[in-house]
């Protein structure tokens, strides 16, 4: 089975190249899908013929991890949807993707690495579907959006906002609704 990363961008500018990954990761995917068109070769970096928004589907060489550095620095990511297959995000997978504003998670999650969202600066919204806490590494969530929430399993709740890593966010830990 693939793992796709589904991801929306929204191009505000075609005079300005927007980032779809990080140089150093395009060994991280087999294939990479732009609006429904399948890129042939990885190794080469994408424009956008036009603006507005547009749907980037990832096809994983790992089914279960994105690696690090995967979509750091990718500004014109909105939000991305992380499949239940995937139980790992390397550091720095997303730093810095000023136009993130939502990320679900999906709920095989067991450890998300440094800085992984670090200088993520538009971040509202993070969906956890975990029941049990993923490990975290060191500034995981650090200079997000002010306002920020993290949502969690209900039943997990209390578990999260008090678990070594989790326990700094726990005034943006709310259940999921």
């Amino acid at each position: 089975g693939r793992t796709r990363i589904v991801a929306m961008f929204n191009v505000t500018s075609t005079s300005q190249p927007t980032t779809i990954c990080d140089s150093d990761s395009t060994n991280s995917f087999t294939e990479i899908e732009i609006d429904g068109v399948v890129q042939p070769n990885v190794a080469s970096s994408y424009t956008f013929v036009t603006t507005g928004e547009h749907t980037v589907k990832y096809t994983l060489v790992d089914p279960t991890s994105i690696g690090y550095y995967d979509f750091y620095g990718c500004n014109g990511l909105t939000s991305v949807t992380i499949p239940n297959s995937i139980t790992s995000i390397g550091g720095w997978a997303f730093q810095d993707c000023t136009s993130l504003t939502s990320v679900t998670i999906g709920n095989s999650i067991t450890s998300i690495g440094n800085y992984a969202f670090d200088g993520c600066s538009g971040l509202t919204s993070i969906t956890v579907e975990a029941t049990t806490p993923p490990t975290l590494g060191s500034g995981t969530f650090r200079n997000n959006a002010s306002g920020r929430k993290i949502y969690v399993p209900a039943e997990s709740l209390e578990t999260y906002k008090t678990t070594i890593g989790w326990s700094i966010y726990a005034s943006d830990i709310q259940a999921i609704q």
